[in-house]
């Protein structure tokens, strides 16, 4: 059974009483892996959403994230600020299995209207706590011999230094595979920078990657340590 015909097939056995439904994720994209799992956008009427599952269904794994349009709409709502959506994009990007009333048309053109448009622009209070925990990093790198240690802090980096270049550029974000699939898009050579500094730490040569790093540092601000004060919760 391929992928779409598992989706359907589980949708119609889970919930024949569906509104709309979605196959988004990897696989609808087009970059589904021999691991790739089934991500299924159901709506419906009401209850028993909204809720997430994960279960087996045939030979895939299936990611079930159920909601009515109210649940939709508020989830949409509560990541946007995030700038990064895994329901927008599975909805924006993904296939349409079922539309009983129009719904899932329109939510496509909404999601898809809300991509396009892109996140909301980051604080510069967010920037400075992403130049201040990057700061941190670069000297725990500078100072560190041991090999594990280093790969710990080598990977962070990366990762922080990903998630703020796409800050700065006004793009998506992304977790995982995700981050990785966003920088290709929007900064493809910083991609492949970071990669190749990683594997320099790895190999006891830790100023390629700090280079990048003070690269990306510097669109948003410079190393942060000295005059950075955030207020505590009483």
């Amino acid at each position: 059974m391929d992928a779409i015909e598992a989706a359907r097939a589980v949708v119609e056995e889970q919930h024949p009483e569906v509104r709309t439904a979605f196959l988004g994720g990897s696989v609808a994209t087009g970059r589904g892996t021999a691991t790739s799992d089934l991500d299924v956008v159901v709506l419906l009427h009401g209850a028993p959403a909204p809720y997430r599952e994960s279960l087996q269904y045939a030979d895939w794994p299936v990611e079930m994230f159920v909601h009515t349009e109210a649940t939709w709409r508020a989830y949409i709502e509560r990541e946007l600020p995030t700038r990064r959506s895994p329901l927008l994009w599975m909805c924006a990007d993904g296939l349409l299995l079922f539309d009983t009333d129009g719904l899932g048309a329109r939510l496509a053109a909404h999601a898809r209207a809300l991509v396009a448009a892109g996140p909301p622009p980051v604080s510069a209070d967010e920037i400075d706590d992403c130049r201040y925990a990057i700061t941190d990093l670069l000297d725990d790198l500078a100072g560190s011999t041991d090999p594990s240690e280093r790969l710990f802090i080598a990977t962070e980096l990366v990762r922080r230094t990903g998630e703020l270049a796409l800050a700065v550029a006004g793009s998506w974000g992304g977790g995982g595979k995700w981050l990785a699939r966003r920088l290709e898009t929007t900064a493809p050579e910083l991609n492949t920078r970071l990669h190749h500094g990683l594997r320099e730490v790895l190999d006891g040569r830790a100023e390629p990657l700090v280079t990048v790093v003070d690269e990306v540092l510097a669109r948003a601000g410079g190393r942060l340590w000295v005059g950075y004060k955030r207020a505590g919760t009483p």
